[in-house]
């Protein structure tokens, strides 16, 4: 309970924070009628470099402060009530379908333990290639030492959560459910700094998605106690990852997609589109039906990603990640999502 609250005072207040904060208001800039088209891009780059340190000082000190063994932190029981709900119902993926009516509560609590094991693993997943692509860019494409020091503890907390979510399932499941690989593969030559902005983007969208059902579970006192320290923990390491993760995106959005073709620009925002689709249906596990006992796990998905209700939650989820893109000019439009 200590932990607890200590994590979520913080974690509002960095929030409350970060909205008082706005990116690029560090530095006064040159009058506009003494610089050109590539000055200005330059100088608004380099507030942006400042802004960034100042924001990794910030989220360094937090993660000193909230450090943690996350061999020693959680308190694991040795088995799970299956009376006891271990997600969120109304975020399970078949909520408010015609299967989901037709499920006994026990075959609904049952689904949501294999559905909390399927989001275990996809986060699982998402987070394995980003602490290689993180490692990648340390000391190449960010040189600055007071930023890579933050991106330390990325990584740090980031290794932290595939130690607290593969125990979660070795303990309970006995496996990690495969991930579905979603590749920026395209026959097309990739614009200058594309493959950067878009492993960023991709960070994003692991750690927001994941963010908005970490919140959920964690205040739902429906919930199994370590299912609740699980996201709990995981949030607050989030929200400082989702603020950085936010600024440096747009630093790298703003340095270099100016420079880019206006065919360049539109090709990579089709790619953001698909691949956000894509994470989506990632949530739709045909695996998990099969473990649960639901019957044509195949067509039961193909129903769920066309139900009405369900493309309702996923646009909701995304609104704050999508708000972001549309905030950054990474995207024109909110789109609908499919």
């Amino acid at each position: 309970s200590h932990h607890w609250n200590r994590h979520t005072a913080w974690f509002n207040s960095e929030r409350d924070n970060a909205l008082q904060n706005r990116i690029g208001t560090l530095a006064a800039p040159v009058p506009f009628h003494r610089r050109s088209a590539a000055q200005s891009i330059t100088s608004g780059v380099a507030m942006q470099a400042q802004d960034i340190e100042q924001i990794a000082t910030k989220l360094s000190r937090g993660s000193k402060k909230l450090f943690y063994d996350v061999h020693t932190r959680l308190d694991w029981p040795d088995t799970l009530d299956d009376s006891v709900w271990t997600m969120t119902p109304e975020y399970v993926s078949l909520y408010g379908t015609p299967v989901w009516h037709e499920l006994s509560d026990e075959q609904r609590r049952k689904l949501a333990f294999y559905e909390c094991a399927g989001f275990f693993s996809m986060v699982l997943h998402g987070e394995r290639p980003l602490l290689e692509g993180m490692s990648h860019r340390l000391y190449t494409l960010e040189k600055s030492l007071i930023v890579t020091e933050y991106m330390h503890h990325f990584l740090d907390e980031e290794n932290k959560h595939m130690v607290m979510f593969s125990s979660y399932l070795r303990r309970y499941c006995g496996k990690v459910y495969p991930e579905k690989k979603v590749p920026h593969a395209s026959a097309r030559v990739l614009a200058k700094g594309e493959d950067d902005i878009a492993f960023f983007a991709k960070v994003l969208v692991v750690e927001e998605l994941s963010d908005v059902y970490n919140v959920a579970m964690a205040a739902d006192e429906r919930l199994a106690p370590i299912v609740r320290t699980i996201n709990q923990t995981h949030h607050v390491d989030e929200a400082r990852h989702i603020h950085f993760g936010r600024a440096y995106l747009k630093q790298l959005w703003d340095r270099f997609s100016p420079t880019w073709t206006e065919e360049q620009r539109q090709a990579f925002r089709t790619w953001l589109i698909d691949y956000i689709n894509a994470s989506w249906r990632d949530f739709y596990n045909p695996s998990v039906y099969r473990d649960a006992g639901i019957a044509d796990p195949y067509g039961v998905r193909e129903m769920a990603l066309a139900s009405d209700v369900c493309r309702a939650h996923r646009q909701r989820c995304s609104e704050k990640y999508i708000k972001n893109l549309v905030d950054c000019e990474m995207l024109l439009e909110a789109p609908s999502l499919q």
